[in-house]
């Protein structure tokens, strides 16, 4: 009989790998619970505007609210869940719904009257004008 030295690691890892090796061999088909919607958004800004793009596919444009209050932009919506289904039974469902909300603080004076905000092809673009006081500009230097 050959005597083999106990080494932590080497149990660790095998504990590792029948942990794997179970969980590959007992994954369930049945329906889980959706991940909460979170509301991805880009935020890019020129010198004129703000302009926040959020994708939000399959979504009734009537489904989302863009409100301006004060400095802060928030936009929220829901995604509502799909209940036909006509003939069979879901095996897994992945896709997020329900309700989602972002808000974003503006530290730069803008034009709340001039906000624009557009649905196109699953991508909420919302254009956030700039004050003119907040604009930057360029002063010319005087030779004394």
């Amino acid at each position: 009989m050959t005597i083999i030295r106990w080494n932590p690691d080497r149990a660790a890892s095998n504990r590792d790998m029948d942990r794997l090796l179970d969980s590959f061999f007992t994954r369930s088909f049945a329906p889980s619970q959706s991940p909460a919607l979170t509301l991805a958004v880009d935020v890019a800004e020129t010198p004129e505007a703000f302009i926040f793009r959020a994708d939000l596919p399959g979504l009734d444009p009537k489904d989302v609210k863009v409100k301006m209050d004060g400095d802060t932009l928030t936009i929220r919506g829901e995604r509502r869940r799909e209940e036909s289904l006509n003939s069979g039974r879901y095996h897994r469902t992945e896709r997020a719904f329900g309700a989602f909300e972002r808000t974003f603080t503006l530290k730069t004076a803008v034009l709340g009257d001039r906000i624009e905000a557009r649905y196109q092809l699953g991508v909420l673009e919302v254009h956030v004008p700039k004050a003119e006081a907040a604009k930057a500009r360029e002063i010319e230097v005087q030779v004394g």
